[in-house]
């Protein structure tokens, strides 16, 4: 495995449960579970899901939001001893979000370090919170993914880049298509089977770092 380059997911991956999904469920604003059903079954895309879930959200949530985000987002076990690991193997870990920068910043500050933050960017200038999409598809992608994972891969990476994507549901199908190993939960994981993806399943990211040992050939 040469020149590994790690590219990990945030909600559901790095946190234990999605924080979107955790804030919509908090401030309920009506309509919000119909544009979930729609992403999760691909009727609709995440951009134009995502966007109108936060469309319902009136700016004067903002510090309400963040201060709930803090208080409510359990980071998954092993989260700072893989950092520090892979920090010690030299290899590069990039988070990949299609969380949003207004809440995630927060939330993951204390961590790393990291080789770079990707999420979607949030603009409080009107009366309701509207997304923006910094990491938008490139022309080798027509998914209207809102934070294009595949899209910052193929930025990222060299012709002999080892790519591993972790991650756990619809929002990393695509980067476990190009990646070369997926670590992998949840929906993500059964998708991988399906498809015959090389992969790991993980609970914690100790089984992260011991998946890695392997691979590497550390020991310890």
């Amino acid at each position: 495995m040469n020149n590994p380059v790690i590219f990990c997911d945030f909600d559901g991956t790095v946190t234990e449960k999605d924080n979107i999904i955790a804030i919509m469920n908090r401030f309920a604003p009506e309509g919000w579970e119909e544009l979930k059903e729609g992403v999760l079954n691909r009727s609709i895309s995440i951009r134009e899901g995502v966007g109108k879930m936060f469309s319902l959200l009136p700016v004067s949530l903002k510090e309400e939001i963040i201060e709930f985000a803090l208080d409510h987002a359990r980071i998954r076990s092993g989260f700072q001893e893989f950092l520090d690991f892979t920090k010690e193997e030299g290899i590069p870990v990039y988070i990949v979000s299609g969380g949003i920068d207004f809440f995630l910043e927060p939330i993951i500050n204390k961590f790393g370090p990291f080789a770079g933050v990707y999420c979607n960017g949030s603009d409080f200038s009107q009366t309701t919170i509207k997304i923006e999409w910094p990491n938008s598809c490139d022309d080798q992608c027509s998914n209207d993914c809102g934070c294009c994972k595949p899209s910052i891969m193929r930025k990222l990476v060299q012709s002999d880049t080892y790519k591993i994507v972790i991650g756990d549901s619809v929002t990393d199908l695509e980067a476990a298509k190009q990646a070369d190993y997926v670590f992998a939960r949840d929906y993500l994981k059964i998708k991988c089977e399906e498809w015959a993806i090389p992969h790991t399943p993980f609970e914690t990211f100790y089984d992260c770092i011991e998946a890695l040992k392997t691979k590497t050939g550390v020991r310890g």
